[in-house]
Parts: structure tokens; sequence; C-alpha cells
């Protein structure tokens, strides 16, 4: 890759992702020195060099190197889309877009974040999901242990309970793949939240 192409890349990343070439500096551990001769294509990253710039811009060696990957906003947002399966079983929501993204992995721009966003944020959903319905179960049962009666107001609370709390939870994630689909469209970085970071590569 010659270093023209390599200074616009890193220059590209660096401002998509908000960064100054201090802060960038200061991410990566390298000098502002290094960074300007990189982004002025007077210099070609190699090593320990090309690995500390790539993290601090939240992509991956080969990526920052292969300026040959190529662009599928249609598929990115297909991928991103693909999470509303959770409408039909929770966990669909997860391995739809875990697939779509295994597919493709390191072959389209944008594509690693993006996967690993989403497959992050459905995870962190679904487990909030049934942690939801696991304490409202356990609270129910200590209310009727410790009461000594099961009424039928208690368990009208706890099936209101689920409802509405099912309700809110679906509507949330669906407002946040819709709204980030149009982020996608609109060339912006995607924000999912919240969400564990069960994968990071």
């Amino acid at each position: 890759m010659k270093n023209g192409n390599l200074a616009i890349r890193v220059k590209e990343l660096r401002k998509r992702n908000g960064l100054s070439q201090e802060v960038l500096t200061e991410n990566s551990g390298l000098s502002l020195r290094t960074i300007q001769r990189i982004e002025n294509g007077e210099t070609q990253p190699t090593g320990d060099t090309l690995k500390r710039i790539a993290k601090a811009l939240n992509v991956t060696p080969n990526e920052l190197v292969d300026w040959t990957i190529m662009e599928d906003k249609g598929f990115l947002k297909a991928l991103n889309l693909s999470a509303l399966t959770f409408l039909f079983f929770p966990v669909l929501g997860i391995l739809v877009p875990l697939i779509m993204w295994i597919s493709k992995k390191d072959k389209l721009k944008d594509l690693n974040k993006i996967g690993r966003d989403i497959i992050n944020f459905e995870i962190t959903w679904t487990v909030l999901l049934f942690l939801g319905f696991l304490l409202n179960a356990v609270y129910m049962a200590y209310y009727w242990e410790t009461n000594g009666v099961v009424s039928a107001s208690s368990i009208l609370s706890s099936v209101r309970f689920n409802m509405f709390f099912l309700i809110f939870m679906y509507l949330f994630n669906l407002v946040f793949v819709i709204f980030n689909t149009v982020l996608i469209a609109k060339d912006k970085e995607v924000r999912y939240f919240p969400k564990i970071n069960f994968i990071r590569k």
C-alpha cells in the first residue's frame, strides 16, 4: 500500500472518530511528529507502530492497511436491521447479525465495529430482559412466602409488570435499531447503549 493511500486512510479514520492529532498521539503512545509524518505520507508505519495506530482508531491493522476493503452501506444497513429478528425471539437478534457479520468479517469497511456494537447491544439487551423477568419472579415468590397467601391482586400486579416491562424493552430495542440504521445511511458512527463488550475483536 502506498504511503499516500495510508495517509488518507489514517486521516479519514481519525476525523471520523472525532480525534485530533494530539488525541491520537495520546491514545497511540506515538509522538505527534510521527502522526504528522504518517498523515503527510512521509513515512510508512509498520509493526508495532501500525498496531498502535489501528488500536487507537478502533480498527484492525488489516483494515487500516487494506485500502481495497469495499464499502457496502446496503449490507451494513441490512446487518443492522437484521437485529429486528429479536421481535420473533430475543436470541435471534443475536444469532442473525452474528452470522451476517462473520460472513463478511474484515471484508467491508466499518463492518467489524458495527457488527461488534450490534451484537454486544443485543446480548446486553437479552440479558437485561431475562434478568427483569427473573427479578420479578423472585420478588413475587418472596412476597407470597412472606404474606403466606397468593392473592389475585398480586398475580395481576406481576403480570402487569411483565407486560409493561416487555413492551418497554421491545420498543427500546426497536428505536435503537432504526435510529442506528439512519446513522449508517448518513455515514455517521452508530451509537448503541447500553452494551457490555462481550465481543471485543
